[in-house]
């Protein structure tokens, strides 16, 4: 598909990937059985493609399905860590771009919006609007992929300006779906009702829309009408992770751990809703100093107070509480190389136990990157867990709610008995790879492209 708004450079990479195309599909019907391939240019679309955040991770993981299937994959953000030579970098599109976080300001928590905010809204949008253009122009692209930017209204003019490029190219595109806006309080009292219906998510012929979970799959259709597709959080389960024992071995002691202390791994950022203060209960009712509390992400995201909080806690409990001080990278993006910063593969490795006690997800990629690196898990019963996670029948230490003595008794009867532990741990991973691999996430992908193009990329 070509695009009226293509320039020359655009042109000749579409020229190019249909002479490619040609020469592959002459190539194959001389293959008896085989099915017809066309490369097609996508392009991921969000506020940020760097770090460890569900939104990222899981954006590579879709990157890597899809390169795998012989896709070109190109990114568009306010913050990347991708290739730079396939990005796309616009500061302006980032969630915390000085004037989006002035917006934000004016319109949530309100109900009244000032003509002000109205104009300065358009401004960015517009501005916004012809970096994603340009996006598409510059790398020839066949299909968007749209990364929670058409879900949460983090970035207003974001959402506005890749709605109407969608409306008016009719450029296919997938919205996946994340967190919507009416999962959270902190965007219930608003001013800008008018733009959520519209581009929160828009309701285009030309978008396939993806959620993660069977709720938010519901709660869409009763909202908009809007049908969806659900593709849960996977991992490449058919391929063990690879472990550098080298690269884990320098995390280890970057912690200053001593040869008999043990880490239980709080593998998320510090955010409210992860619930870390259980992970912090559960070390002090074991008892037993060589246990060290390790959160491997960063605070920021949602302010700093939980994290200051969460150390004072901390530190009256008696808990040893270790904060990883430089920032993971994400271990899925294969495409920047050697990095100098500690991955979660790094981190993984040398943890005893995963706390994991979150309030709410929408998924929980720590729950399936522990069962990858096949650890013994402490989950609380979050809605999502209840309805799409807990039937297939995994075996974990679960509380609801709070953490009960017999929760504590299950951790310590884990940590004491390697026979108790390696049937947990394998039972898992098994589960996992039935309901959670990236054999299936090719199946779904697989499918929507044949809605969109009619074969079989």
């Amino acid at each position: 598909m070509i695009h009226t708004f293509l320039n020359i450079k655009g042109v000749e990479k579409c020229i190019v990937n249909i002479i490619l195309a040609f020469s592959y599909n002459h190539k194959s019907n001389d293959r008896i059985g085989e099915k017809p391939f066309i490369m097609k240019n996508i392009g991921f679309i969000s506020t940020r493609f760097s770090g460890t955040d569900g939104v990222t991770m899981e954006a590579s993981k879709w990157s890597t399905v899809l390169r795998q299937k012989g896709h070109n994959c190109f990114w568009f953000a306010g913050e990347l860590d991708r290739d730079p030579n396939k990005s796309f970098l616009v500061p302006e599109a980032h969630f915390k771009f000085e004037k989006n976080l002035w917006i934000n300001d004016q319109i949530f928590g309100r109900k009244e919006r000032n003509p002000i905010v109205t104009e300065t809204i358009y401004e960015l949008k517009a501005l916004i609007k012809k970096q994603i253009q340009e996006f598409i122009s510059q790398f020839g692209l066949d299909l968007l992929i749209a990364q929670n930017v058409l879900t949460i209204p983090l970035h207003i003019p974001l959402g506005i300006a890749l709605t109407e490029i969608i409306a008016e190219t009719q450029i296919p595109t997938i919205a996946h779906h994340h967190d919507f806006y009416w999962e959270r309080t902190r965007f219930s009292v608003n001013a800008v009702g008018d733009y959520l219906r519209m581009a929160f998510p828009p309701n285009l012929s030309n978008i396939a829309h993806v959620v993660i979970n069977s709720a938010a799959q519901e709660e869409l259709a009763l909202r908009t009408g809007m049908s969806s597709t659900i593709i849960p959080n996977v991992l490449d389960f058919d391929n063990p992770p690879e472990i550098d024992a080298d690269q884990t071995a320098a995390f280890r002691n970057s912690l200053d751990l001593g040869p008999t202390e043990h880490i239980i791994l709080q593998p998320t950022r510090i955010v409210q809703r992860k619930g870390i203060e259980h992970s912090i209960e559960l070390i002090e009712s074991l008892k037993d100093p060589q246990y060290k509390l390790v959160i491997s992400h960063e605070a920021g995201d949602e302010g700093y107070e939980y994290s200051e909080w969460l150390m004072e806690t901390a530190r009256t409990r008696g808990v040893d509480l270790r904060l990883v001080k430089t920032r993971v990278s994400d271990p899925l993006n294969s495409q920047m190389g050697t990095n100098s910063n500690p991955s979660l593969w790094d981190i993984y490795p040398h943890a005893d136990f995963i706390t994991y006690p979150s309030l709410y997800e929408g998924f929980g990629n720590a729950f399936l990157e522990a069962v990858y690196f096949r650890k013994p898990i402490l989950i609380n019963r979050y809605s999502t867990f209840i309805r799409d996670i807990e039937p297939k029948g995994f075996d974990l230490v679960v509380m609801d709610g709070f953490l009960t003595k017999k929760n504590v008794q299950q951790v310590k009867e884990i940590l004491n008995s390697s026979q108790t532990k390696e049937q947990m741990i394998n039972h898992n991973y098994e589960t996992a790879k039935r309901h959670y691999s990236y054999a299936l996430l090719r199946r779904w992908l697989s499918a929507i492209l044949i809605n969109f193009f009619g074969i079989d990329n």
